[in-house]
């Protein structure tokens, strides 16, 4: 009898072992502002686990209202043998005039690799106006939550200390990978680490340049910056070359590229600069749509090798010079509004933004002294607002701020006239202004000097933005301690 009722029970048991396993598996709508890796650390699964359940390939891009299964914790997910594998769903698109492939795209969130595909089209350089093309379906709309439930009168005793909180805007902004406001700056040469402590910089900016290299290759700036006492935020670029030829390939082995310098260490990694020009992003494929799928794959393949390094946008450009956005460029504006529109506040922990191009005060918001005054690139406190207004739940990083003189080293190049008038003692003002003005917003998480060290002159000069001048000194170094706090 005492066998039989254990046999009875080790099946009992194994039956509920059973029962277990299979309930832990579950759906989860996507909602608005999540991303894969959000939903794997709230589930406890890893990203590739929730990637594997669902089919889903690097970048992993999902949209509001997808549904996801969440598999089983401690099994590998396994889809039944029989089911087919879905298929996207699909839509119709007819050829404009002035249409690309990388246009369109840009437009339905997927790249002129996968159109191509879709329509069996081997030269992507030709279009007929009329053609009617295949193209991904929009996302459908979450439905919509149920009305709570109306419950019969009666008298409700409310508990005292639990107040109502009344509903306010929109979310403040993540604290993951953030924290207060901090000042650093981008060093050239790194060859003056006294002279940041001075202006009580917290950080070094180095910039990487990949061109298929190892990682390795790159480890000495994280080791040198945390050797002497700095966090590093390292300005990845890479061969746009690459990206024309498979953007794809290219965005996932960028993304393994700097997965490998967060593991190594980096405090931050700014996923490219100003891919709104074509000295940056390949002429033709130039949007906001192509390069959050690049964000995407590089934010999900960071943060599941290193959660702790922040993730900041490419700052593109400042500028009102193409009067628009296309494929062959665009102002930073409506490139922002591509970003947004695609996703890329999902996929960042801040903002990138550049502002090099001051000839007054930060806090002065018109009147600037040349024929574009009316421009917002003129003026740091309507480029924080511009770029604010595009993200509001993510804190802005400046990774290049900067005022340009001339003094010690004599006239501006032509294509930088506009700073004719700035002196040394502006810069320094100015640079610790901005410091007051940045922190006083609330919203700016790092401030980024352009530049430290710089002594190159010429048609760029980029020497005339370095604090560290002609001789050696740094007048701006005091001026940057005193706003900081002593």
């Amino acid at each position: 009898m005492r066998r039989l009722l254990l046999i009875l029970l080790t099946a009992i048991a194994l039956l509920s072992v059973g029962s277990v396993a299979v309930m832990a598996q579950q759906i989860h709508v996507v909602q608005r502002g999540e991303n894969l890796f959000q939903i794997a650390r709230r589930f406890d699964r890893s990203l590739e686990e929730i990637a594997q359940a669902n089919g889903l390939a690097p970048p992993y891009i999902i949209h509001a209202g997808n549904q996801l299964t969440i598999p089983a914790s401690g099994e590998a997910p396994q889809a039944p043998a029989a089911a087919p594998a879905p298929q996207p769903a699909t839509a119709s698109y007819t050829v404009q005039r002035g249409d690309s492939l990388s246009v369109i795209a840009a437009q339905f969130n997927t790249t002129y690799i996968e159109l191509a595909r879709l329509n069996g089209i081997t030269n992507p350089d030709v279009l007929r106006v009329g053609e009617v093309l295949i193209v991904p379906a929009p996302p459908p709309p979450p439905e919509p939550a149920p009305p709570p439930e109306q419950p019969a009168p009666q008298p409700v005793e409310l508990p005292p200390t639990q107040p109502q909180q009344p509903a306010a805007g929109p979310p403040p902004p993540s604290t993951a990978n953030t924290g207060g406001f901090e000042l650093g700056g981008q060093a050239l040469s790194f060859s003056h680490p006294g002279h940041m402590k001075n202006a009580r910089m917290a950080w070094v900016k180095r910039q990487v340049k990949w061109h298929g290299e190892p990682v390795s290759q790159f480890q000495h700036l994280i080791d040198s910056a945390h050797g002497n006492g700095f966090k590093v935020l390292l300005s990845v670029i890479g061969d746009k070359n690459q990206i024309a030829a498979n953007p794809g390939g290219f965005y996932q082995q960028f993304a393994n590229f700097v997965a490998g310098l967060a593991r190594g260490g980096a405090d931050a990694i700014e996923v490219w600069n100003e891919m709104n020009i074509d000295r940056e992003w390949p002429s033709g494929q130039i949007s906001g749509h192509n390069y959050t799928q690049m964000l995407a794959a590089a934010y999900n393949a960071i943060k599941a090798t290193n959660p702790g390094t922040m993730v900041i946008s490419g700052a593109p450009a400042p500028t009102g010079f193409f009067q628009g956005c296309g494929p062959g460029g665009g102002d930073d504006d409506c490139y922002l509004q591509q970003m947004a529109a695609a996703g890329a506040a999902n996929y960042m922990d801040c903002v990138g933004v550049h502002y090099n191009a001051g000839i007054v005060a930060p806090d002065v918001t018109s009147g600037a002294p040349v024929g574009s005054s009316g421009h917002y690139s003129w003026y740091l406190p309507r480029m924080m607002q511009l770029y604010r207004n595009f993200f509001p739940t993510k804190p802005l990083c400046f990774t290049e701020l900067g005022y340009l003189t001339g003094e010690g080293y004599g006239p501006l190049p032509g294509g930088f006239a506009w700073a004719s008038d700035n002196s040394l003692a502006e810069q320094a003002a100015w640079l610790a202004g901005a410091v007051h003005r940045l922190r006083a917003s609330g919203y700016v998480r790092l401030y980024i000097v352009w530049n430290v060290d710089a002594t190159h002159w010429s048609a760029d000069p980029q020497a005339g933005y370095a604090i560290v001048r002609p001789g050696g000194g740094c007048p701006a170094c005091d001026s940057l301690r005193a706003a900081m706090g002593g």
